[in-house]
């Protein structure tokens, strides 16, 4: 580092240290590009953490709050090494730091900001966890510092179930033996991999929580989603899916299904589709002459059909901790009764059927069915568990399991679609998605839409995009609002309203008499992101 580029960092350090109120937000930013960017620190980073480790009591809490989240991205950069030379200034300044932690509150932002430094720290566990039990720290709060600090046991790994904390996962036997059975099929590499992805999911979700808090204030506390208990059993009827035997497509060759009380086979190519609880499973046919296969499959699907509490568990637990992360929503700037009221608002019945695309486990399908009728409704998704609490709490609506990218219908057979907080789960296929469901609609039907994009702040994008979740476990992949209108034109949807709060994404759009444009090149829009 030459001695111009060190003095201009001391200066800025020396500018963040001296900034009133006002300016302490663009000091901070300032400083954090000369020692930080995209996930990577600069050369300036050893250096400037002892510097400014060494005027950690010097500083007021806001400016520790927002140094801790600082020094915490520049302790990441640096992972999965525990012992690089930012690693080392930070346990140079343990001592300090410690104090601190101890003389604050559980929720202030300075706590939350030293938490996430401090979960970076693996090699000082017994001393971070003893200062942090001094506090009352929250069950999430607590247990996300416990798993972050964690060395992997490779004889008895734990993983996958540590998000947004391992506190709020409490698995039955039978959900401990799923677990484990995938576990066991994991090379060694791949447990390695997933137990690094894991920590730093918890980590960034720490970071997220902590660089909102020193910006913004104390987060609110997580609402989680109401979900109807369920005694564990969904409706076998099928008449739900006989209102709509002459709808449904075979997703092989788009021929006509014709629909059984426990399969449904297309003639044309000779798939047979099973009916699991009353839903019909599109994503599990079998040709004929394969039938020993097919058995072992209608095994699999009514085990997993079985098990509807990940699907109650999700809803209610998981999906709000995403919403605080996807959305950049910790103040609940967007409530579960804003979402409601959007679709209450935006969704009238329809002449024709109206589709709750990756409905779930119905959370928002119950409101939908408000709106239009249950009566007039499908709820679609991939994941069984999910489908089969969506059909426990709303029996009259048909449930069916395809993909997002196969839509089982025909050409403009449909009123309305409804793809909520889903377009995301299927990044890299979003436009295809979309222009499945502009196919799907009657000219005049219309979409509702919520989704979220990338925060423009590069600090915080940097904690959304460092989550690894199954669907996408490179990263998650959020939106630009702009390559999302562009989709939608291209599947003759026309935005007739959309609201962009905090980072969530709401669009109604109406399907055009237009024809569609002609189907893009198929990496076109991957590569242009």
């Amino acid at each position: 580092m030459s001695p111009a580029r060190d003095q201009s960092v001391v200066d800025l350090i020396d500018r963040f240290g001296a900034a009133a109120p006002a300016e302490l937000p663009a000091a901070t930013t300032a400083l954090t590009d000369a020692l930080w960017q995209r996930g990577r620190s600069t050369g300036a980073a050893p250096d400037a953490a002892t510097l400014l480790l060494g005027r950690w009591s010097t500083f007021d809490g806001d400016r520790q709050g927002r140094l801790a989240v600082l020094l915490g991205l520049l302790v990441d950069a640096e992972y999965p090494t525990t012992d690089g030379p930012v690693a080392r200034a930070v346990r140079a300044a343990l001592p300090d730091l410690l104090a601190t932690l101890t003389a604050g509150t559980p929720d202030e932002p300075r706590t939350l900001a030293l938490l996430y430094l401090l979960g970076q720290l693996p090699d000082d566990r017994d001393r971070i966890l003893a200062a942090a039990g001094t506090l009352a720290l929250s069950d999430p709060d607590r247990t996300r510092l416990e798993r972050s600090l964690a060395d992997l046991d490779p004889d008895a790994p734990d993983l996958g179930r540590c998000w947004p904390s391992p506190s709020v996962w409490r698995l039955d036997g039978e959900e401990q033996q799923f677990d484990q059975s995938f576990i066991r099929g994991l090379t060694p590499e791949q447990v390695l991999h997933n137990w690094r992805n894991d920590t730093r999911m918890v980590r960034s979700y720490a970071g997220a929580k902590a660089y909102w808090a020193v910006r913004y204030g104390t987060p609110v506390p997580v609402v989680p989603i109401p979900v109807p208990a369920e005694d564990g059993t969904s409706s076998t009827d099928t008449g739900p899916l006989a209102r709509y035997a002459n709808l449904f497509r075979c997703p092989d060759c788009g021929a006509k299904l014709e629909i059984a009380d426990t399969s449904a086979r297309c003639a044309d190519c000779g798939t047979t589709y099973p009916i699991v609880n009353g839903i019909l499973a599109l994503a599990s046919g079998v040709r004929d002459g394969y039938r020993a296969g097919h058995d072992a499959t209608d095994d699999l699907l009514q085990k997993l059909a079985a098990m509807p509490r990940m699907g109650a568990y999700y809803e209610s637990v998981l999906r709000p901790s995403f919403l605080r992360l996807a959305g950049s929503n910790w103040g609940e700037a967007v409530s579960h009764a804003d979402e409601d009221r959007y679709l209450a608002t935006h969704l009238a019945p329809a002449d024709a059927p109206v589709l709750d695309l990756a409905a779930g486990a119905g959370r928002w399908t119950e409101v939908i069915a408000r709106a239009v009728g249950a009566e007039n409704l499908i709820a679609l998704d991939m994941a069984l568990p999910m489908l089969n609490v969506l059909r426990a709490r709303l029996p009259e609506v048909a449930a069916v399991q395809a993909s997002a990218l196969a839509l089982p219908f025909d050409d403009g057979s449909l009123g309305a679609v409804n793809c909520w907080n889903a377009l995301h789960a299927f990044p890299d296929d979003a436009a295809a998605a979309l222009r499945e469901m502009g196919r799907v609609l009657r000219p005049g039907g219309k979409l509702t839409l919520m989704t979220f994009c990338f925060d423009p702040d590069p600090v915080y994008r940097f904690f959304q995009e460092s989550h690894y979740f199954p669907s996408r476990p490179e990263g998650m992949l959020l939106f630009e609002r702009d390559e999302v209108r562009r989709w939608l034109a291209d599947a003759g949807l026309r935005i007739v309203e959309e609201q962009d709060p905090e980072t969530f994404f709401f669009v109604t759009a109406e399907r055009t008499s237009t024809p569609l444009a002609p189907v893009p090149d198929t990496a076109a829009s991957g590569a242009a992101r």
